[in-house]
C-alpha cells in the first residue's frame, strides 16, 4: 500500500515525487518507460537527477554515460547541491499556480533543469575545471535557453519562471529564495572586466523583461518591475520601474514568494 502524501505531515521531496511518478505512469502509459527510467528506476533523487539530467545535457561531444558520472560525482561531493535542488522544486511548487507537483519541475520545466546544470557548472568551474563548465553552459543554453555563466554564485529556492532567454553574466550574485522571470538580464554595462555584474539579495522578484545592469546592489525582498532597467543600487523591501529605474512604493511582503507583480497604487 502506497502512503498518500496528502494525508498528515508533507512527504519528503523523493517519497513524494515518485509518488506522483506512479501515479502518472498509471495515468498515461505512454510515458510510463520513460517516467520509470527518469525516476522509478532509481533508489534516490540524486540518482534520479543524475540521470535526467545527462539525457537532457549529452551530445555527439560527450556521451549521456559521462555526463552522468560528471554530475553524480558532484552530487557525491557535494550533498547541500542535493538540498538546493530540493528547496528549488518545492520554492516552483509553492510560486507557480500552474504547477500540479513535483513531477512536473523535475521533468520538464527547463528552470529548474537548466539552474541544476548552472550549479554542476559551478562547481566545475571552482574545480579549476572550466572547459567542462563552458560545455555544460552551452548545452543548458541549447537545451533550456537559459545563459548563466558557470562562475554565478546561485542562492537556493530560487524558481526561473518560464526561464526562456535569462541571462546572468559571471561576476553576479542571487540570493536565497527569488523569483527571476523570462527575458531577465544580469550583465554588464560594457567591456569593463573583474566584479561587473549584480548582486541580487535575499527573497527579490525581478519580473518579466527587467534588466539589472552593472556592479550594483539589489536589497533583500524588493521588486523589480517588468521592462524595468536598473542601473543603481536598489534598497531594501522596494520597488523599482521603468527605463530608466525609479523608486514606486515598497516592495511588498514577500514579493518572490507571492510573485505580486502589481506596482504600488501610489505608483
Amino acid at each position: 500500500m502506497v502512503d498518500n502524501p496528502d494525508i498528515g505531515a508533507p512527504p519528503p521531496p523523493w517519497r513524494r515525487l515518485r509518488f506522483e511518478a506512479k501515479a502518472a505512469a498509471a495515468d498515461e502509459p505512454t510515458l510510463a518507460s520513460y517516467i520509470d527510467a527518469a525516476i522509478l528506476s532509481h533508489d534516490t533523487i540524486c540518482q534520479a537527477l543524475s540521470f535526467h539530467l545527462a539525457e537532457k545535457l549529452a551530445g555527439p561531444e560527450i556521451g549521456a554515460q559521462q555526463v552522468r558520472h560528471v554530475i553524480a560525482h558532484c552530487y557525491d561531493e557535494n550533498h547541500w547541491m542535493i538540498e538546493a535542488a530540493e528547496r528549488d522544486l518545492q520554492a516552483v511548487l509553492e510560486r507557480d499556480p500552474a504547477c500540479r507537483g513535483l513531477l512536473q519541475p523535475f521533468l520538464f520545466f527547463k528552470g529548474f533543469l537548466a539552474l541544476q546544470t548552472q550549479r554542476v557548472a559551478n562547481r566545475l568551474w571552482r574545480d579549476g575545471r572550466e572547459t567542462l563548465a563552458f560545455h555544460f553552459q552551452s548545452r543548458a543554453s541549447e537545451r533550456f535557453g537559459v545563459d548563466i555563466h558557470p562562475g554565478v554564485k546561485m542562492g537556493t529556492g530560487v524558481m526561473l519562471d518560464h526561464a526562456t532567454n535569462i541571462t546572468i553574466g559571471e561576476t553576479a550574485v542571487v540570493g536565497d529564495d527569488c523569483s527571476i522571470l523570462q527575458g531577465v538580464t544580469l550583465g554588464g554595462t560594457g567591456k569593463e572586466v573583474g566584479d561587473r555584474h549584480p548582486k541580487i539579495g535575499r527573497g527579490v522578484l525581478v519580473s518579466v523583461g527587467a534588466k539589472v545592469l552593472g556592479n550594483i546592489h539589489v536589497g533583500d525582498e524588493a521588486k523589480i518591475a517588468a521592462g524595468s532597467v536598473v542601473l543603481k543600487d536598489v534598497a531594501p523591501r522596494t520597488t523599482v520601474a521603468g527605463v530608466p529605474a525609479r523608486v514606486v512604493g515598497g516592495g511588498g511582503e514577500a514579493p518572490a514568494r507571492n510573485m505580486d507583480q502589481t506596482l504600488p497604487e501610489s505608483s
